[in-house]
């Protein structure tokens, strides 16, 4: 059975409430919203995106409030932190396992599917007491908007 963007979105909607109520979380409207706008970006938004989008529901929310909840989310595991080296925060709604194709000129990330990839193993052992969590791969070059824009230094 396929699902619409519709679907899709009571979906997440319904787990967020679940997943809220499991960690012990309260559900607020803010918190509702906050998360609704970052699974609807899919863009993987920074806080400020996400802040602007948000300020057109709840004029009066700051972007603090929002920092606030995103921590909130990330601590909890409703939401995933894209690489911490693109320079600024950025939000991930999807918190299965997946990889990233990154623009390298405008930041643009793009999901890659467990599926799409060969499987990852290491081949060194890893040092002592190294506990590893997940593996993400990223792939960088440039997206097809800036590929074709005329060369100049990259």
């Amino acid at each position: 059975m396929e699902f619409s963007a519709v679907d899709s979105e009571k979906f997440a909607v319904q787990e967020f409430r679940e997943r809220c109520r499991n960690a012990g979380l309260a559900l607020t409207h803010q918190r509702e919203i906050i998360f609704r706008t970052v699974y609807e970006m899919r863009s993987h938004p920074t806080p400020e995106a996400i802040y602007e989008r948000v300020r057109e529901q709840l004029p009066s929310i700051s972007l603090g409030t929002v920092y606030k909840n995103l921590k909130t989310f990330l601590d909890t595991g409703l939401l995933r932190e894209v690489s911490p080296m693109h320079g600024s925060l950025r939000v991930d709604a999807i918190t299965e396992d997946h990889h990233h194709v990154v623009c390298t000129q405008c930041r643009m990330v793009v999901d890659l599917g467990e599926e799409e990839l060969e499987p990852v193993r290491l081949r060194v052992q890893l040092p002592d007491g190294f506990v590893l969590k997940r593996c993400v791969v990223e792939f960088y070059g440039l997206c097809p908007r800036c590929a074709a824009k005329p060369d100049k230094p990259r």
